[in-house]
């Protein structure tokens, strides 16, 4: 499985922020961090960086932000070796303002993203980031809604009118099949002749190891994990997966499997995410998982008739 173009990038803290709306502690950050930096990660994603207009710090944690400061604080003392910071901005939730100069921070690269409804916004943050200095790519995001005619006029303006690192295929639903997967990414490829197709994957229908393995297969060289799998709802790709799939000498397996061990399974004390019925059922049904996140918060959690009825009821009105 070696081919030196495939990149992999950790979103735990970033894709686990929506479980708690990014109020992870700084010790959690600083950990996931130096964890990645010494398995050699390539990018590791320490959260969002979106206006304060959009969103209240009252409601958020700090990692909604990612503040230059926050970072120099989790980040300081650790040796990064080749890892790189990322973050993420959403294209309807953020402004280039948001993004200082490269030589001002401590971020090597901006993912952006979107809808294919938005994608001239986010040409216009990804231009900025790479304008000032950083890599870039754009995520577009729920595939599984977003295919429609418009995607390919999308992918064509990306091609043409950026200069992103990587497109990615963003199963938001859990929703897709391995054959999906191969149709998307030769449709990507169609279009994308300079820039690489990433894979990012949600695990609805326990699909989304078997799904990065797709995309690897088919050629897709960003790849998208988290740590034991964290993050909305049914969690992600569980990147120590990721990594024993891979088999690649360059990555040191043993940091990811300590700070696993350590401080992501404690945090299931309080917070949910993973495999969950009421989770299939919305990739079964290509639906957004915030009904099932609602109903596994109430009494009736367990009622998983009564979830399939009242969702199926739903998409009949």
């Amino acid at each position: 499985m070696f081919r030196p173009e495939i990149k992999v990038v950790d979103c735990t803290i970033r894709d686990g922020g929506l479980v708690n709306d990014s109020k992870f502690s700084f010790e959690t950050v600083r950990a996931v961090y130096q964890a990645a930096c010494e398995s050699g990660i390539d990018y590791v994603e320490l959260g969002y960086r979106n206006s304060k207009a959009e969103f209240s710090p009252e409601e958020f944690g700090p990692w909604r932000f990612t503040d230059e400061a926050d970072l120099r604080k989790v980040t300081a003392g650790i040796d990064p070796g080749i890892t790189k910071i990322a973050v993420m901005q959403d294209a309807h939730k953020a402004v280039p303002e948001d993004v200082l100069p490269k030589e001002e921070s401590l971020v090597d690269m901006i993912r952006v993203a979107t809808y294919v409804k938005d994608v001239d916004k986010a040409i216009r943050l990804a231009n900025n980031a790479t304008d000032k200095g950083y890599e870039a790519t754009i995520n577009i995001m729920a595939i599984s809604h977003e295919g429609g005619m418009f995607l390919d006029e999308a992918l064509r303006q990306l091609e043409e009118e950026t200069c992103v690192k990587a497109v990615y295929i963003v199963d938001s639903f859990g929703a897709l099949y391995g054959e999906e997967v191969q149709y998307y990414v030769d449709r990507y490829k169609n279009f994308l002749k300079t820039k690489e197709v990433g894979v990012h994957f949600h695990n609805n229908q326990q699909l989304a190891f078997a799904n990065t393995i797709e995309g690897i297969i088919l050629n897709a060289n960003y790849l998208d994990g988290t740590m034991y799998g964290l993050g909305r709802a049914a969690g992600n790709c569980p990147l120590e997966l990721l990594l024993g799939f891979l088999k690649n000498p360059k990555f040191n397996i043993t940091p990811i499997l300590k700070v696993i061990g350590e401080t992501i399974v404690p945090l299931q004390e309080y917070l949910d995410w993973g495999y969950r019925v009421p989770y299939m059922l919305t990739g079964v049904l290509n639906q957004h998982p915030r009904e099932a996140m609602r109903w596994m918060k109430s009494p009736e959690s367990s009622d998983y008739v009564k979830f399939h009825s009242q969702i199926t009821e739903d998409i009949e009105r």
